[in-house]
């Protein structure tokens, strides 16, 4: 009866280590990249209006169109291949669990026309070259107001 005991202790912790495992595979879908937004860690898709291109997190790959054939591939088509991604807006495609995110092209299309801009996004990452001076007391947020003389002096406090 003991033995029937510590075997069926033993198969419930086992079954129960299994049962986490799973549950963190699933979580862990990928590295997002540096320009990717903050905030969305197990966001496998992003949809980029401006490009009409998708970004697969988990693979690190672009989808997009060309010839009229969805493909995948590690870096942009050429004419995109400058294009500054971190300031690009990006659509985090939270509902969408699948390989196919383009079966929904068309309304991302026009859900998401170009130019589109949501909510305010902040980057995973900095961008490079900024944030690498030696003087760390400078961040440039982006909000400029025009309410400096430029002459460096002000009242001391922030």
């Amino acid at each position: 009866m003991k033995t029937l005991k510590y075997f069926l202790i033993g198969v419930l912790f086992l079954s129960f280590g299994y049962a986490q495992a799973q549950v963190s595979v699933n979580v862990n879908i990928g590295t997002p990249p540096a320009w990717g937004p903050a905030g969305y860690t197990d966001a496998r898709y992003y949809y980029l209006p401006d490009l009409e291109t998708y970004y697969d997190v988990s693979t690190s790959n672009y989808v997009y169109l060309n010839n009229g054939k969805w493909v995948r591939t590690r870096s942009l088509p050429s004419a995109y291949r400058n294009y500054d991604l971190y300031n690009e807006y990006k659509v985090v495609l939270t509902d969408y669990r699948g390989d196919r995110p383009y079966d929904s092209f068309k309304s991302h299309k026009v859900k998401y026309a170009k130019g589109y801009k949501g909510k305010p996004q902040k980057t995973i990452g900095q961008k490079p070259g900024k944030g690498n001076n030696k003087d760390k007391s400078h961040h440039d947020n982006g909000n400029h107001n025009g309410n400096g003389n430029g002459k460096g002096k002000g009242n001391g406090k922030h």
